[in-house]
């Protein structure tokens, strides 16, 4: 990763990084894809950080009206830009499947998103789709003027919130204010211990299963072990590993979780190809 400061900007430079990849790939909804332009664009924001970013091509990537305090103390780091990437898709690239779905979306990094932004939106996220989490979201960041804090959420109750529309999702973003204000869970906790623990932990909260408790450890914690399971994951695992993932993925399950969803959801004529390979592969081990 290189950098240099023009003006206001940031000018970016960085590898095995694409903004429509990383950004729409359902992993964070507080991003918004601008129209026009010959430029991939976009607005969002970490917590009260706002950013408009634009992608030049070659790698090379425009962060606007940001200072580099800013720049090295936020977007450093939420776009985890000190990872190498090349070197996670080398090994994961020892799985055929996996390979293939690196070489299709070799731009998607994983985001290191706040851990309460990350635990609240995967709370809105349940039973839900993308356009409408987008919008609980900003309705919600909107009437607050930025992200609020636990303990400004936890004075709230289920009508006040009213306005989200966010129907039985709001007693459960109560839930887990009370519980992170009262200290009854502890985010730092779950960040840091053992992650059969920090999933106990992030469960006692209302509403919070299997999967949004993994989501906030992946997405919300940069846990890398972390592997949410929904649909599009389950067919996976039917389809190309009923008998567990690659011994590659090893401690890295949740990054081969993002590459293998992307995949799996907009690559059908892929999916297809790998489908046959591995019918013909089962075929030859059983000649064999």
């Amino acid at each position: 990763m290189e950098y240099a400061v023009r003006g206001g900007d940031i000018l970016l430079y960085t590898p095995d990084f694409s903004l429509d990849e990383t950004l729409d790939c359902g992993q964070a909804f507080r991003w918004e894809k601008q129209s026009g332009g010959k430029n991939t664009v976009y607005r969002g924001a970490f917590l009260n950080t706002e950013l408009t970013a634009t992608e030049l091509g070659g790698g090379e990537f425009c962060l606007y009206d940001t200072d580099e305090q800013t720049f090295l103390s936020v977007w450093k780091d939420y776009f985890d830009l000190d990872t190498d990437y090349g070197e996670i898709k080398r090994r994961l690239s020892a799985d055929k499947t996996l390979e293939k779905a690196c070489l299709y979306a070799g731009g998607i990094r994983l985001l290191r998103q706040d851990p309460w932004e990350a635990l609240c939106s995967f709370i809105i996220s349940q039973n839900n789709n993308i356009p409408r989490i987008k919008g609980i979201i900003a309705r919600l960041t909107g009437h607050f003027k930025g992200f609020p804090t636990y303990s400004r959420l936890a004075e709230e109750t289920p009508d006040s919130l009213g306005f989200l529309r966010a129907g039985f999702r709001a007693k459960y973003l109560i839930d887990a204010a009370q519980k992170l204000q009262s200290g009854e869970v502890s985010l730092e906790k779950a960040a840091a211990c053992d992650i059969d623990e920090a999933r106990r932990e992030l469960m006692t909260i209302k509403g919070v299963g299997p999967k949004v408790a993994e989501c906030a450890l992946l997405y919300g914690m940069h846990r890398l072990q972390a592997f949410p399971v929904d649909v599009w994951i389950r067919r996976v695992m039917e389809k190309w590993y009923p008998n567990g993932l690659p011994d590659c993925c090893k401690g890295i399950e949740g990054v081969a979780q993002q590459y293998l969803f992307h995949y799996i959801r907009t690559a059908d004529n892929v999916i297809e190809d790998s489908r046959a390979d591995k019918t013909e592969q089962c075929c030859l081990q059983t000649e064999v």
